[in-house]
């Protein structure tokens, strides 16, 4: 299967006073082997400081990839890797290698499957979550889901060209996905008392995550 027949783009919006902050990041890659899947790793906790994070095969002590200070709002890029059992973990950046990871998760990679394993929450309750992310829209739409990763703006409604996507998506919640018709729309962030719009282009055939972030003024 070739990941550059799609697209997946993960969009950042950032709620503060009148501000928006848009960062569109496409994501492509290469034609990978036959019993390939991809992952990709988040940091999504406002309040958690930067992160160690460390991706091993089922068996191995030995990291097969390792992102030094990843800090709150940072997406890595898809990792391509053979099928089977991972377990990613969390340590606070600068930690030893050695040292007993904060939190760990397990993923079961699938031959032509892609997953994103995102912090979520607040620091007091963070947790790794394991999304699967659909890698193809239905003919003649594009995929949209929303990862609702502001603290401050502890709800959201998210719409796209007046199509909501996500009403009243709690702090550390992740949406559907919700099929949309391909065009050059508005998304639209509602909080309590602030809000954020972003002009995107949807492709059909494309598919996106939204994710709503704290802004750098809080």
């Amino acid at each position: 299967m070739r990941f550059s027949r799609f697209i997946g783009r993960l969009v950042m919006l950032a709620i503060a006073s009148m501000l928006l902050l848009g960062v569109p990041a496409a994501m492509s890659a290469s034609a990978a082997p036959l019993g390939t899947g991809w992952i990709r790793l988040a940091h999504l906790s406002p309040d958690t400081p930067a992160v160690d994070v460390y991706l091993y095969s089922f068996g191995d002590t030995s990291p097969q990839l390792v992102l030094h200070h990843v800090s709150y709002g940072t997406v890595s890029p898809y990792e391509p890797v053979a099928a089977g059992i991972y377990s990613v973990a969390m340590r606070a950046a600068g930690a030893s290698p050695a040292s007993a990871p904060v939190l760990s998760a397990s993923v079961d990679v699938v031959t032509g499957n892609a997953y994103t394993v995102a912090g979520l929450g607040p620091e007091s309750a963070l947790r790794l979550q394991v999304l699967h992310d659909d890698l193809s829209a239905p003919a003649g739409k594009a995929l949209v889901r929303v990862i609702q990763a502001s603290l401050r703006q502890h709800v959201v409604t998210v719409s796209y060209g007046g199509q909501v996507l996500a009403d009243g998506l709690a702090f550390g919640s992740v949406s559907s996905y919700a099929a949309v018709s391909p065009a050059t729309a508005t998304v639209r962030v509602q909080g309590t008392g602030a809000s954020a719009s972003l002009s995107l282009t949807l492709a059909a055939g494309s598919v996106h995550t939204i994710v709503v972030l704290d802004g750098a003024s809080g």
